[in-house]
């Protein structure tokens, strides 16, 4: 099995640069991994000390954060590596402050893997909820080096728990010791005889907890927003802008404003949208020529401020689960205690049926449904205050997983 892992892989990285012409994102990977080892070389002396950070993408370094900035705290005179495989998630964090240095993971060879851990060395290495390269962790294991798995969660149809699953079942014995979000993944990884687990639960909760901790004023959002109840639609997909477009053309109350922050901002998404709203609308990129006050919907053809804007939001909608791309962060507007929208494709994501169990999520599958619970929330303040409180409740009552964590390292 292993010997067709490895071919595997260097048809992998073969298919890769013959797509890269004609796909941005892959191009960015495979044009990035080139200069991975170039720039360690640049960046680290023999004599460092370094620690390892590893992410499948941006989700994964936000959900590991809180646990990356206690071990920055602790270990001020050591080098930082932090490696994602995706380009999304390298091209918004390759300046992140609490790191020495961001790259690529390179392809998972053996070659690779020798090469990267004589030039990192890692005193200890930390992957981040899954993503696990069994030639990089075999020669984590051969070279005695410290490793652990933070907020893993496991389902009994992955390839671990298979009998075929043999190459990826002996990687996970790379690591000194597994942090689970839950006790169900906690039995699978049991029953293969991995035996140093720990349910830690989800360090995710922490890292949203810490926004209630920093300013999320945004002047040109309270501007826009007046005393006016206002709906944050959150990484929505064209999915799940259809729902919002359709609701705000037929439905909507002019007293109530929406903004929207779709997870592809480029123009031709962005202009789409815009040119489908019957009512005024506003980018974020020309917010300075408008008047933001009369306008009903503004647009956010911008990064990296909606957790802040979810702070505004007296109703949340999350997207992705309206399709097939995977539900986005619903923990980021439940710390602000708002109720929550979903769509129906939700079944990977625990905290979401946690969220609709408790009474402060809603999941629809198609724009009736829609629209009778938006309009419900939106008309019963008491119903909208209730479940954004059982939202603000559930986080606060699954915090401190960096906590336990950080006491296994006695840090």
């Amino acid at each position: 099995m292993g010997f067709i892992y490895n071919i595997g892989m260097h048809l992998a990285h073969f298919g890769l640069k013959c797509a890269s012409p004609f796909n941005e994102k892959i191009k960015s990977g495979v044009l990035g991994r080139q200069n991975t080892f170039k720039i360690l070389r640049e960046n680290l002396m023999p004599q460092d000390k370094t620690l390892w950070f590893h992410c499948a993408s941006l989700g994964e370094y936000e959900q590991g954060l809180p646990v990356f900035k206690a071990l920055r705290e602790q270990f001020k005179t050591h080098k930082i590596v932090l490696s994602f495989f995706s380009p999304s998630g390298y091209e918004i964090r390759k300046n992140s402050p609490i790191t020495d240095v961001v790259i690529y993971l390179p392809l998972d060879t053996r070659a690779n893997a020798k090469r990267f851990l004589d030039l990192v060395n890692p005193e200890l290495t930390v992957f981040v909820k899954y993503d696990i390269w069994p030639n990089f962790l075999n020669e984590v294991k051969r070279r005695n080096l410290k490793a652990i798995l933070i907020s893993a969660a496991f389902r009994e149809n992955q390839s671990f728990f298979k009998f075929y699953g043999n190459q990826l079942r002996n990687a996970l014995f790379a690591f000194e010791h597994i942090f689970t979000q839950n006790n169900t993944s906690k039995k699978l990884l049991e029953s293969i005889n991995y035996n140093k687990v720990t349910v830690s639960g989800d360090t995710r909760f922490d890292r949203v907890s810490s926004q209630l901790t920093i300013d999320n004023t945004l002047d040109f959002i309270e501007t826009f927003k007046q005393d006016k109840l206002c709906v944050v639609a959150g990484s929505s997909w064209p999915e799940d802008e259809s729902l919002l477009i359709n609701f705000i053309n037929s439905e909507a109350s002019k007293d109530v404003k929406f903004i929207i922050a779709p997870h592809n901002i480029k123009p031709t998404q962005i202009k789409n949208i815009q040119e489908k709203l019957t009512v005024e609308s506003v980018l974020f990129s020309e917010k300075s020529n408008k008047n933001l006050e009369t306008t009903q919907v503004f647009i956010i053809d911008t990064i990296g401020i909606l957790s802040k804007i979810y702070s505004y939001a007296d109703i949340a909608y999350v997207g992705g689960a309206m399709g097939t791309t995977g539900l986005h962060n619903t923990l980021e507007p439940a710390v602000f205690g708002v109720p929550i929208i979903i769509g129906c494709h939700h079944e990977k994501f625990p905290e979401a049926q946690d969220m609709i169990d408790r009474g402060g999520m809603f999941s629809i599958s198609n724009q009736k449904e829609f629209n009778r619970i938006l309009s419900e929330l939106i008309q019963n303040n008491q119903k909208r205050l209730l479940a954004g409180k059982n939202n603000l409740e559930y986080i606060e009552t699954n915090k401190g997983a960096v906590n336990k964590i950080l006491a296994h390292l006695n840090l």
